[in-house]
């Protein structure tokens, strides 16, 4: 959005995108200047140019600062004022969705800061009219909120009007928090548990990323498609799960300032449609991608196991600890395209 929040549109269209995410405003400042009236015409009129539904294809993401769980009044109160800010902005922009972290419940006892989370969520549908609020699980360090699936399906119960919360599941956080998500069976296994759990009809959006830190690190690590420790396959599975198709995906993964990054993993997801599992292509790219990533994942590893070996000394029990490998499951008959 430099330039202009309707230059997010523009982007999103030059490197391929079908939907797209955005900040509202700068998501590391409190107060940012409106979005003049002048760029909401023109946001609008360049979703209308290039066929994006600003209620369905869009999903902002809330400042990083936001934390409505916190136990401190006064900053409970400001990070509620930035929340609405948001979803006003949204509002003005004919934006559907809009995503954001949790929260923390700091030193506070955790099912309170569930409710003061819910609270506010109740208190901001009032104050607006569509927009759906999407609350996206985390991965798991700290006290971090919606690290477990019951946490979230704890703050929809909570919510009065469930037609306005969703969910956004980012892949690396799941894996990172210890879900392991990363082949179909997985995957599969952790829909449905996100369904008896959460519930389908909540699922609203997916952040898709690698992670550079290993199953159950709780380390917030974002890495290419197929570098990390997830590995390419589950990547192939979403872009064959027929019931992601109606709600955005929106990349994630670390690009610097290069978004056309972003575009070349478009091209991977969409190439790997119609692929099965020992499609040859697939699995030479899988091989590719994975040596590529291969330094980033040795240095993550060792940290890791560092890091658990220092906690079992501290508390003087022993974690069993799985190291991750990237392996490509090949039938004996290789299918080619």
């Amino acid at each position: 959005m430099s330039g202009g929040i309707s230059k997010a549109v523009t982007n999103a269209m030059d490197i391929g995108a079908n939907s797209f995410a955005l900040f509202l405003k700068s998501p590391r400042k409190w107060v940012s200047p409106d979005i003049p009236d002048a760029e909401a015409e023109k946001f609008a009129e360049l979703c209308k140019k290039y066929g994006y539904n600003p209620r369905t294809d869009i999903l902002p993401h809330g400042s990083y600062f936001i934390n409505l769980g916190n136990p401190d009044p006064e900053k409970e109160e400001k990070a509620y004022g930035s929340f609405l800010d948001d979803l006003k902005r949204c509002e003005k922009l004919n934006i559907g969705l809009y995503n954001f972290h949790p929260g923390s419940s700091l030193d506070s006892d955790h099912g309170e800061a569930l409710e003061r989370l819910a609270k506010n969520i109740n208190k901001a549908i009032k104050e607006t009219e569509f927009v759906k609020i999407v609350i996206e699980n985390m991965a798991g360090h700290g006290n971090l909120i919606g690290s477990n699936l019951q946490d979230i399906r704890d703050v929809i119960d909570m919510v009065e009007d469930k037609s306005r919360v969703g969910v956004c599941l980012d892949t690396c956080h799941s894996f990172a928090a210890g879900y392991d998500i990363s082949d179909e069976e997985k995957f599969n296994a952790f829909l449905k548990q996100f369904d008896d759990i959460i519930g389908a009809e909540y699922l609203s959006a997916i952040h898709l990323n690698d992670s550079k830190a290993p199953l159950g690190a709780n380390r917030d690590l974002h890495q290419k498609l197929g570098y990390g420790f997830l590995g390419l396959e589950v990547f192939r599975v979403i872009a064959n799960c027929d019931r992601l198709k109606t709600i955005p995906i929106i990349l994630e993964t670390p690009v610097g300032n290069d978004d056309s990054v972003y575009g070349e993993e478009i091209k991977l997801l969409e190439w790997l449609e119609g692929r099965s599992i020992d499609d040859g292509e697939f699995v030479a790219k899988t091989e590719e991608l994975s040596k590529l990533g291969s330094k980033e994942r040795d240095e993550h590893l060792k940290k890791f196991e560092a890091k658990t070996a220092k906690s079992e000394k501290k508390t003087g029990t022993k974690k069993r600890t799985v190291k991750v490998e990237i392996t490509t499951m090949v039938s004996k008959k290789t299918k080619t395209k």
